[in-house]
Parts: C-alpha cells; structure tokens; sequence
C-alpha cells in the first residue's frame, strides 16, 4: 500500500513516498519521524494533524514536526498519490532562516512560489537535472520559510462532501490543464454552479479554480524546464499558456527567475546555482 524508497541521507535525507490506498482503506494514525518538507508530486489525500485538517493535491507542500501525529485518509482520491520528501536536520532549518522552535506540522495549496521548485527537486530525484537533490531541498526549505515567516492562516472549513468534490475536480483540472477550461466547465464537472462551485473549490483547497488551472500549467512547464525538453515557446504553448510572454510573466512571478534561468538552474551551474542560495529574491 505505501512504497518509501530512500534516495537520500545526512541532514537533508531525501525519500520518495508511493501511496496506493483509496476511499475503502481504514486511515490509520501514524508519527512524523522528523522535520520535513514534503512536494505532492501527484495524486492528493486528506491529511489531518494537531486538530486542523486539509486537502492536498498536486502542487500541495506539507510540512511535519517531529513526533507530531497525522492521519492520512483517501475519502476522496482513488488513484494513489506521490510525494518527494525532505527530512531537515535541525542545523539545516537553521540555515535557511527557519525557527525549530515553531516549525509546526502544517500544508500549503498549491502555491507557484514552492510548486516549481518542487518540480525541480523532481526533475533532481529522476536524474533529469543536474542540480544536486541535497541542492533542490535547500532551495524548497528555504523558500517554504520564507512564505511561512509569520504567517498563522486559519483553518479551511468545508465539509465532506464539498471536499470531495473540489478534490475530484483538481484531479480533472490537473488532467486537462493544456487545454482550455473556464470557471463554468469546472462547475459542470463538480455538478455545481459555477458560484457555488467558486465557493466550495477555495474553501477546500484554499485557491480558486483559475489559480489552481495556473499552477498546473506551470508545474507542468516546470518539469519540462528543467528537462531541457525544448524550446521555451513550445513548452509554454504545450502546456496550455495562449501566448509566450504571459507564460513568461507567470513563470517569473512564481520562480522569481525567467524560464531560461531555470533551466540554467536545472542544468546544475555552479555561478548561477550559488546566486540563487545566496539571493533568491
């Protein structure tokens, strides 16, 4: 039911978790065995920890404590999930400005500013980048506190159902993100209106519908990125942008760096690498 494969250790230990449980599987409680940043790279599942609970979907990040408890549930996933996950000596935390202190058990939607660097540690764990893993989990931790400084956002509230069927609809919006998909035809697949539906989809997974739409676009152009798998342009139009310099802006405005620059990222250049550890702004 769960793989773990261990791809990493030392104090960023990298490990790939393969899930295939589904709605008819009894969740069961279970440890944080460390601090960790983990990327949901497909799938999603319920996850439930220190009275909060969430829905993740691909592009998500979850974070754990150390001996904190989580339920893992599938209510409304059926076809497994995969996760990268980076385990943080405490040393590392305080190296990218993190506060053991408060690091706290906690998931994120699916935000730009994490969702491509996620797909970078991806591209790093299958061999299809020349960055180091160790690397590309520095550069995630290190933007995950830097969103989470501060920040004390309060719990999404929606029921099951509503979670259900947000979480089947990312599932669908994630499945046909090159191709165009408005507000009304994700409604349709939700069988709600497309008000309701706006409603019911954020709440659940804390972004509308279109940002959700977007961040699948550029997961998708980042994973090809950082394969070199081609021309920016045809990247940009594959992956269902209607014009090169909008997918230029989006991409820069999550990444923090133009597509070019992140593929000179992937390809593990050692000048550019260490201006980005050292400034990432």
């Amino acid at each position: 039911m769960l793989k773990v494969t261990e791809l990493r250790q030392g104090a960023i230990a990298v490990s790939e978790y393969r899930c295939s449980a589904g709605p008819d599987d009894r969740p069961e409680t279970e440890l944080h065995g460390g601090d960790a940043v983990s990327y949901v790279r497909r799938g999603g599942f319920g996850y439930r920890s220190r009275g909060r609970s969430y829905e993740l979907v691909a592009g998500s990040v979850l974070a754990g404590r150390a001996g904190d408890e989580f339920v893992c549930s599938h209510e409304h996933h059926c076809c497994g999930d995969e996760c990268l996950s980076f385990r943080l000596a405490p040393e590392v935390i305080d190296s990218v400005g993190g506060d053991r202190g408060r690091w706290r058990s906690t998931a994120l939607p699916p935000l730009p500013e994490l969702m491509v660097l996620g797909e970078l540690a991806q591209a790093a764990a299958d061999g299809r980048s020349e960055i180091g893993l160790d690397e590309a989990g520095l550069l995630l931790a290190r933007r995950y506190v830097e969103l989470m400084t501060g920040a004390d956002k309060p719990p999404l509230h929606a029921s099951a159902q509503d979670r259900g069927r947000a979480a089947r609809t990312a599932l669908w919006i994630d499945a046909h993100a090159d191709q165009p998909i408005d507000l009304e035809a994700a409604a349709r697949e939700a069988g709600l209106s497309p008000y309701h539906f706006l409603r019911v989809f954020g709440r659940a997974l804390g972004v509308t519908p279109h940002q959700y739409l977007v961040r699948a676009r550029l997961r998708r152009a980042a994973r090809l990125l950082a394969e070199d798998a081609g021309p920016v342009t045809e990247i940009a139009l594959d992956v269902g942008f209607a014009d090169l310099s909008n997918f230029v802006r989006s991409f820069r405005r999550a990444a923090g760096l133009s597509p070019r620059q992140f593929t000179r990222l992937s390809r593990g250049e050692r000048n550019f690498l260490q201006e980005r550890l050292a400034d990432p702004a």
